[in-house]
């Protein structure tokens, strides 16, 4: 605080002297007076190396002469190198110290890794001594402090690191865990929103900690009440710690702890009576007998062991129903985290039914499926849930596809999923959708809609763009759903393969012609919302392929594209626009159907004047430029709009540059081939416009 204090004093002293230069410098000679005895002044009391004598006997209050004005600069000139000598002695101490607080601070982050968090505060410690206001040292002694249980004194570093920068988003979450380890929610509360307000972008992560505020709050809520409840001595709130010493029991029949549990989860009918069963242990208590963990790891011998493991797991679930802190402990015991992974693959349909609900509860809230996420075997757990979809018995597979649609909701889960995806995911998924059935059919379009959220990951979605054998399973079950009239199937299943073929992949590439083709017999269905997505994946995977163009071009996709782009309000006309500009881009014979079907291109110009989707318009002001290439066509469209059209979405200050390019270049050739439109270009004052949009041009 001694050197906090001097430099404050330091700073001060710098103002001084700064009006003293300001005054010096003055053209009155009575400021420069009295600017010279402030300064003489000042230099008597200061200590150091910066004190200096002089001369103090008189004082001339008479103007001066050339002489006294020539001494009075000579001891300015004197005094200002003074200062800027002390100034550069003290930057000197400055940078030294630092570099030492630094040093220390290096040893200190040593120590932290180490675990060692009394060795990293004294080094932080040190390290302050140096430099009382590096802002690091401090939130990284209170880091250690943390993990130290000092949350007071975490607090304190936190304040005083906020003085000196007072955006330290650093500080306010170190303080805001300090508080909530003090149970003081309201100041917790304050400094992750205050996180937020300094960097709106930290929102997300800055509500899972808000999350866990309310979570402890909560707890301690409920905690408080059950112990006022059980003192009040109530019948009811007394009967689970009853019933838990019963269970405590060791060496009992596996009938006795069924029996016993039974009784106690009709007990559990209230959030005070699951806070009691945590409160005296009955997690451990269950988990503890030998019976109990025997049939939790699978050991189910006779009808005894089997009952008694499904009433463990109904228990489990019934006393973790709402209750996150139950949840938390069920999730972090290893005898339990293991169970509830281990038996979704059991044989026995109660087990299996059973443990799929208690996963179900945690799926179904995001506090649960994030504790799901990080304390699960999750690419065991996977693979298991995909075991009950692909097998499908009774209605468990449905609960088991519910539970995979409500994990791929959480970003961390995809994140996760990526190392393990073939395995886990891309395998049982294929081996599916090549043998679609009746009991099948009913559970694949949730499956691929879960499938679909898993591949809004690029890196999942890179992964399914590039294996064979995915897309070898779409080409059979695009046949299958086709030729069996399953719609409810094929609605996702196209949905899926047109997001997965935006990636560029030489497997998409070699399958693209079947594709096409499967998807051209598609635009002949009736249903407006096939034909719409078969369109949105033969845009796609036409890309892909050159052959696969010219073989929908000798299937007439031309002349059918044309009649979904005049159709009013048809959702394909984005996807249908795109895969015509794509035919006719590497397609003489597309160009020449093109034509046929509409010799004045009315269908482009239609787009052209009403569409508002920036995507529509670059693509049909592309798919004109490849059609003028075709010989006489400038000419007919004489008479037509299409140089105003053209004009305008050249001159449009559009979000996508594409446009204003397709269609600039579109009127540059247009003129080109057919010297007569310069009349209506030149009427319209076009050629400035054509001459503004070079920069889009080059």
């Amino acid at each position: 605080m001694d050197q906090m204090e001097d430099f404050e004093s330091f700073l001060q002293n710098v103002d001084k002297i700064s009006d003293l230069v300001k005054d010096l410098s003055s053209t009155r000679a009575e400021v420069r007076q009295k600017a010279l005895q402030k300064a003489d002044q000042h230099l008597a009391d200061l200590d150091g190396p910066c004190r200096t004598k002089l001369n103090r006997t008189a004082i001339n209050t008479k103007p001066p002469s050339c002489n006294s004005t020539s001494k009075f600069e000579e001891s300015a000139d004197n005094f200002m190198k003074i200062m800027e000598k002390d100034i550069e002695d003290r930057k000197k101490m400055r940078k030294a110290k630092e570099e030492k607080a630094t040093a220390l601070k290096e040893e200190g982050n040593k120590a932290f890794a180490q675990d060692d968090y009394e060795r990293a505060v004294e080094h932080y410690s040190a390290g302050l001594a140096h430099a009382r206001d590096m802002q690091q040292l401090y939130t990284n002694r209170a880091q250690a402090y943390i993990k130290l249980r000092k949350y007071k004194e975490a607090i304190s570093d936190c304040e005083w690191a906020i003085k000196c920068n007072e955006r330290c988003t650093k500080a306010y979450l170190h303080m805001g865990k300090a508080h909530l380890a003090l149970k003081s929610y309201d100041e917790a509360r304050s400094c992750f929103e205050k996180i937020v307000e300094i960097e709106p972008k930290w929102e997300t992560k800055m509500q899972e900690h808000l999350t866990k505020v309310d979570l402890e709050e909560k707890r301690e809520i409920q905690e408080h009440e059950a112990r006022r409840e059980l003192k009040q001595g109530g019948g009811k709130a007394a009967s689970v710690p009853q019933l838990l010493e019963k269970l405590s029991a060791a060496g009992q029949m596996p009938l006795y702890y069924h029996g016993g549990m039974e009784v106690l989860s009709r007990a559990l009918n209230d959030c005070t009576a699951q806070t009691l069963f945590r409160l005296h242990n009955g997690f451990s208590i269950i988990s503890s007998s030998d019976a109990v963990r025997s049939c939790l790891q699978g050991n189910i011998y006779d009808h005894y062991t089997q009952e008694l493991c499904v009433t463990v797991l109904k228990l489990w679930r019934i006393v973790c129903h709402g209750n996150e802190e139950n949840q938390k402990m069920l999730v972090m015991c290893p005898i339990s985290s293991q169970a509830m992974v281990h038996l979704l693959s059991s044989e026995l349909p109660a087990v299996q039914e059973e443990c799929l609900a208690l996963m179900f509860s945690y799926s179904d809230t995001p506090h649960g499926r994030r504790l799901v996420i990080e304390h699960l075997h999750l690419s065991k757990l996977v693979s298991n849930i995909m075991g009950c979809i692909t097998t499908p018995q009774g209605q468990r597979e449905n609960t088991a596809v519910k539970i995979l649609q409500n994990l791929v909701s959480e970003k961390r889960f995809c994140c996760k999923l990526r190392d393990v995806l073939k395995d886990s995911i891309t395998s049982p998924f294929s081996s599916m959708l090549t043998n679609i059935n009746e009991a099948t059919r009913h559970v694949l379009p949730p499956l691929l809609d879960a499938v679909g959220s898993l591949a809004l990951d690029d890196v999942i979605r890179h992964a399914l763009a590039h294996d064979p054998a995915s897309w070898e399973a779409f080409l059979v079950a695009l046949k299958q759903c086709a030729e069996n009239g399953y719609r409810e199937t094929l609605y996702p299943l196209l949905g899926l393969m047109i997001n997965i073929a935006t990636v560029q992949s030489s497997v998409i590439k070699e399958h693209a012609t079947s594709l096409s083709e499967i998807c051209c017999n598609l635009l002949k269905d009736s249903d407006g919302g096939i034909i719409t997505r078969a369109t949105g994946v033969l845009s796609a995977a036409l890309r892909h392929s050159s052959e696969a163009v010219q073989g929908v071009t000798r299937r007439d996709v031309v002349p059918t594209l044309c009649r979904l782009l005049k159709g009013n309000g048809q959702t394909a006309a984005p996807y249908a626009i795109r895969t015509l500009a794509i035919c006719t881009a590497s397609s003489r014979g597309a160009r020449e159907e093109l034509l046929k079907s509409d010799k004045k291109l009315s269908v482009l110009r239609g787009l052209l004047r009403s569409s508002r989707d920036e995507s529509e318009l670059g693509n049909a002001a592309l798919c004109l430029l490849h059609c003028l290439e075709m010989e006489g066509l400038a000419s007919k469209l004489l008479g037509t709009d299409i140089v105003p059209l053209l004009l305008r979405h050249a001159a449009a200050d559009a979000k996508k540059s594409d446009v204003q390019l397709n269609a600039a270049i579109a009127l540059s050739k247009l003129c080109q081939l057919e010297p007569r439109h310069k009349n209506t270009l030149r009427e319209l004052h076009g050629f400035e416009i054509l001459h503004s949009c070079t920069k889009f041009m080059a």
